[in-house]
């Protein structure tokens, strides 16, 4: 039903209303038997006539382009109707593919421009395919290609979506495949904003990927497909392909391990896997799995197990094997206190069980196709420069279940993508294999010896603490996490002659990272048994020495270094003798960068630096702050430092002056420094956002 009513003039018969005025009834759009414009002379301006049973209506619109609005509004709607009574009730479907072809053409000539206007047909057809269920495949496809125009600028409707991924299923090889869906599946990737609201949208495209892969071709097919969506030249056009890929892949990755990970409800909850409820005599069983099929002959066989071996068992479902076995001199629950209620992390979420020392998945072939298509994507996602730092950001907290960790084959592929992010010298893209907040794991810690993603000889890890060596810049948090979770892997792969290791070792020494006494000597004993490890400790010692020499009491209080001095320029006059006593150190227009802060951490008595214009950055900044403690005077006028460096002065708790003008300073940064610093007094922040 609907209502014109317009206020100037109106005439009308039969339908209960004044001669002039508002219309006192409505007039559905089923009654209205024809829509003319009328054109006689001496006729009203911009006026409708509207025939019904029993008279006419005559509307009358404020000027041309509303009365054009109207008539081409109403006559859309009458067909609509028409066109919904006429499909509600096939009987030829020769006749039928007529009228959608026709209701197509229609939508594509309307001069209206409003997205019901295409979307109006698809959602006709849609509810005429969901109402018939036994057509025949070529029926079906003659449906799609009618329908194929519409769909270049429009979103299919869910239950047409359905339809889709039905046909990709049963017929992936059929031509419609490529020739219609294909610049379907670019539209929802190119414009997509959410699959959320549209989850149909993403099981399509997943379908379709699929679908892909089906042919003879196999994944040459995807790649292309993924080449064309990221374009010819090295940055892609559309920022919205690259997440709603990740989110296709992610979702497809879960539903190959989502019969598994349902069967979770009689395995052992995460707060009961760090608390060891999982006992033979606990409420829980044994088993981290549930028996989806258990048999009479698993159960007497269990039964007479021995304690020091229990026989391996297969727990099978229709689409997943998994196999569970138990050992004796399987490691140890890991500590926590009895009522900590906080989530176990990943790590020990795989470690199901004290007593389960192996888990292997295997998936049915169907799952497997599908994750085997899906990780190859990722890698392919993975090779494009402009796509890594999005991509890394996306996976850092890493978004797979942990059946999938702790399948062999997945955390096996997927270690190229890792190993593609380690190799990746941006800071944004490599950063991303720590964890996204701490007390969570990241990919660090899973493919780290000892994870359980590792199945290499630390090759990998190596890998990946050379490259975050650069952006974690020798700090003494990251010395202090490799120092507590991964020394032992770290001396091995010292003791095999890997250079990046003996490195890690030595400054855990210079920076006196390591207590015990026993641990460094087992370290200097590491060191000094290969070639490079001996160079690099007498290295150590003559730096030692040099450092004792250099902070012997003693020498000038104050010193300013000559306009356009060098990092080199302040090594030399650093090592020409004892600068135990310096506290007023000037670099003003100096040259220097942040890699002199490696000599200035070696000052203990210095409590003023004034690096005013110079090139010393975020990363110079971070050392300075863990070293540096005492430091009350800081000059940082007119330097390359942003947000990122001048967070790190927070600890700096001594500091009374600092200058920031002209710097990269944020309003939040620096209101974040103020409640940090109780000691700030004298603050210049001219020239920044803070300002």
């Amino acid at each position: 039903m609907a209502e014109y009513r317009e206020r100037n003039s109106a005439w009308g018969a039969g339908t209960g209303c004044k001669p002039t005025g508002y219309m006192e009834n409505s007039v559905s759009y089923s009654a209205i038997e024809d829509v003319q414009l009328l054109s006689w002379e001496n006729a009203p301006k911009y006026c409708l006539q509207l025939t019904i049973p029993g008279g006419t209506v005559l509307l009358q619109a404020a000027n041309s382009y509303l009365r054009d609005q109207w008539f081409h509004s109403l006559q859309w709607k009458k067909k609509i109707y028409k066109y919904k009574k006429v499909l509600s009730n096939p009987s030829r479907w020769e006749v039928v593919l007529k009228e959608i072809r026709t209701l197509v053409d229609m939508a594509l000539t309307s001069p209206l421009q409003d997205d019901s206007i295409n979307q109006a047909p698809l959602e006709i057809v849609s509810k005429l395919l969901s109402e018939n269920t036994n057509l025949t495949t070529q029926e079906h496809e003659n449906i799609i290609v009618a329908i194929a125009p519409l769909l270049e600028n429009n979103h299919p409707p869910p239950d047409l979506c359905e339809f889709f991924c039905k046909h990709c299923r049963e017929r992936p090889r059929s031509m419609v495949v490529i020739e219609v869906f294909t610049p379907v599946v670019q539209r929802i990737l190119k414009h997509n904003m959410d699959f959320g609201k549209c989850p149909r949208l993403r099981l399509f495209t997943q379908e379709y990927i699929l679908a892909l892969n089906e042919l003879n071709a196999g994944m040459e097919v995807v790649k292309k497909f993924i080449q064309s969506m990221h374009g010819p030249t090295g940055h892609c056009p559309h920022p919205r392909v690259l997440p709603n890929l990740v989110a296709v892949c992610l979702a497809a990755i879960y539903s190959c391990y989502e019969e598994f990970i349902n069967s979770r409800d009689n395995s052992p909850s995460l707060k009961e896997i760090r608390n060891g409820c999982q006992q033979p005599c606990d409420r829980k069983p044994t088993l981290p799995l549930r028996l989806l099929h258990p048999s009479p002959d698993l159960v007497s066989q269990e039964a007479t197990l021995s304690e020091a071996r229990l026989k391996s068992v297969v727990v099978a479902s229709s689409e997943i094997h998994v196999e569970v076995e138990h050992t004796s001199t399987a490691k140890p629950a890991l500590t926590a206190s009895a009522g900590n209620d906080s989530e176990p992390n990943l790590i020990d979420c795989l470690m199901v069980s004290p007593a389960c020392s192996t888990m292997s998945i295997e998936l049915g072939p169907q799952a497997d196709r599908t994750l085997g298509c899906y990780v190859e994507i990722l890698k392919l996602l993975s090779d494009y420069d402009d796509w890594r730092p999005s991509l890394a950001s996306l996976l850092q907290p890493i978004p797979f279940p942990k059946e999938a960790l702790a399948h062999e084959k997945f955390t096996k592929e997927l270690k190229y993508v890792i190993q593609r992010f380690a190799e990746d010298p941006r800071q944004e893209v490599h950063s991303c294999l720590l964890s996204v907040r701490a007390g969570k794991d990241g990919w660090f810690q899973l493919y780290s010896p000892g994870g359980v993603a590792c199945d290499d000889d630390g090759e990998l890890f190596a890998s990946m603490v050379h490259i975050l060596m650069g952006s974690c810049y020798k700090t003494k948090k990251f010395l202090l996490s490799l120092a507590e979770n991964k020394l032992g892997p770290c001396m091995l792969l010292a003791l095999r002659g890997n250079q990046t290791m003996v490195e890690i070792l030595c400054l855990m020494l210079e920076y006196n990272i390591i207590d015990n006494n026993d641990t460094q000597l087992q370290i200097i004993s590491t060191l000094e048994s290969t070639g490079v490890g001996k160079r690099m400790y007498e290295q150590l010692c003559d730096r030692q020495r040099e450092l004792k020499e250099l902070q012997r009491k003693g020498g000038p209080t104050r010193l300013t270094l000559p306009s356009k001095s060098t990092d080199a320029d302040l090594a030399r006059l650093l090592s020409s003798g004892s600068f135990g006593n310096l506290e007023n150190l000037s670099l003003a227009f100096t040259n220097v960068t942040s890699a002199c802060a490696e000599h200035l951490i070696k000052l203990p008595s210095l409590k003023q630096l004034n690096l005013w214009s110079t090139q010393f950055g975020d990363a110079g900044l971070r050392l300075l702050s863990e070293h540096l403690t005492m430091l009350q005077v800081l000059n940082l006028c007119e330097t390359p430092v942003t947000d990122a460096g001048l967070l790190a002065l927070s600890s700096m708790k001594s500091l009374c002056s600092l200058n920031m003008n002209s710097t990269k300073l944020s309003a939040d940064t620096y209101e974040d420094l103020k409640a940090k610093l109780p000691n700030l007094k004298e603050v210049d922040v001219r020239y920044t956002e803070a300002w």
